[in-house]
């Protein structure tokens, strides 16, 4: 087993005791967001973007000044929310269509929240190097967004 998937190991069991304690999804998705950037190394930004009508708003963050709102089916975001599917995109200035937040960010990748077949946001992790991110981290990121799911199914009903 290598440093970074136990690494990631013990994260998901982080995430998954601090679920535990409350029940709210704004307070989990902050503490979950600050988790990430705290335990993930080479990060510039982290958060949740959720869907409200035709955009992507901005939920809890880490990180610099974010956009605030982001049109459905736009850049690398929009494209994870169309294709429920994780998006690595190892150089954001190659990616058609990426909007810029911060300029220092080189690579992204997103993961999105599906809830009963509906993509209902996105986690968004962005990092100052390209080509940051790697099958174990869509693995291992995609576990926590499916861990914050399971364990707030309330939460994400009254979502989707």
């Amino acid at each position: 087993m290598t440093p970074k998937i136990k690494s990631y190991q013990n994260l998901v069991a982080l995430v998954d005791a601090l679920l535990d304690s409350e029940g709210d999804l704004i307070a989990n998705l902050a503490n979950v967001s600050a988790l990430l950037f705290e335990h993930i190394d080479k990060l510039n930004w982290v958060g949740f973007y959720l869907k409200k009508g035709d955009d992507l708003v901005l939920g809890p963050f880490q990180g610099k000044v974010a956009c605030s709102r982001i049109p459905l089916y736009k850049g690398v975001c929009g494209k994870a929310m169309q294709d429920q599917q994780v998006i690595n995109v190892p150089n954001v200035l190659d990616f058609p269509g990426h909007i810029v937040c911060d300029h220092a960010s080189r690579s992204e990748i997103v993961i999105p929240m599906v809830v009963n077949g509906h993509a209902i946001g996105v986690l968004d992790v962005d990092a100052p190097i390209f080509a940051r991110f790697d099958d174990v981290d869509a693995q291992y990121l995609s576990e926590i967004v499916d861990l914050i799911i399971k364990k707030l199914p309330d939460a994400f009903n009254q979502e989707a």
